[in-house]
């Protein structure tokens, strides 16, 4: 009964994972808000559905191909978790070492139709091989190979990471021109959510290295 579902203790994990990557600066965000900003609200949400979107894509993309991996080989699986592991220590050294990019584009221009704001979103996400890599080594992160039922959970995790990122990043939408002000004028607040990303991903990647250890 509800197989699909993870324990409390990793939806909790999970959770805060989302929220961090939810509230970093990135490509999608800068995109959203950018839209917002010159096109208005309704652009900058079909460019936030479109994004989405392709994140279900990726889902169920990664789903298909890491459930075939289980079944072939549950120690290529869990090696595909180690190598996730060093992701994301990486990503944690970037957040560190570089920190957030935010650009947002407020220029006025020709407004877009609403499906080529959808499309937009959509694009940016497909086409963003760091996006597939991403979703690929952090997804597996929170089921394992020996459980029956890691499909089902692997893409309840992919759908859980959409709708726990829309009431963040909806917000920052509705109130594009105050966030990407806040974000230019306190550098000091988009350095601190690249510790926290750095953090929560290194707390995630030490997790999984120790429990090869042992």
């Amino acid at each position: 009964m509800m197989e699909f579902l993870p324990n409390a203790t990793t939806l909790i994990q999970f959770a805060i994972a989302t929220t961090i990557i939810a509230i970093t600066p990135g490509p999608d965000m800068t995109l959203f808000v950018g839209r917002s900003l010159s096109e208005g609200r309704a652009a900058g949400f079909a460019c936030m559905i479109g994004a989405f979107t392709g994140c279900l894509i990726h889902t169920t993309l990664v789903v298909v191909g890491l459930s075939a991996l289980i079944v072939a080989s549950p120690k290529a699986f869990f090696a595909l978790k180690v190598f996730g592991a060093g992701y994301l220590i990486w990503l944690a050294y970037q957040a560190i070492r570089h920190g957030s990019a935010f650009s947002p584009d407020a220029t006025p221009r020709k407004p877009h139709s609403l499906a080529q704001n959808w499309l937009t979103g959509l694009g940016v996400n497909l086409m963003n091989p760091k996006i597939i890599l991403f979703f690929m080594t952090f997804l597996p992160q929170f089921v394992s190979a020996s459980d029956p039922h890691a499909p089902g959970k692997l893409f309840f995790l992919g759908v859980f990471f959409i709708v726990l990122s829309i009431p963040i990043t909806a917000p920052m939408v509705i109130a594009a021109d105050k966030f990407a002000g806040l974000l230019k004028k306190s550098p000091r607040v988009t350095r601190v959510v690249d510790y926290l990303f750095a953090g929560v991903f290194s707390a995630f990647a030490i997790k999984i290295l120790t429990a090869q250890a042992k």
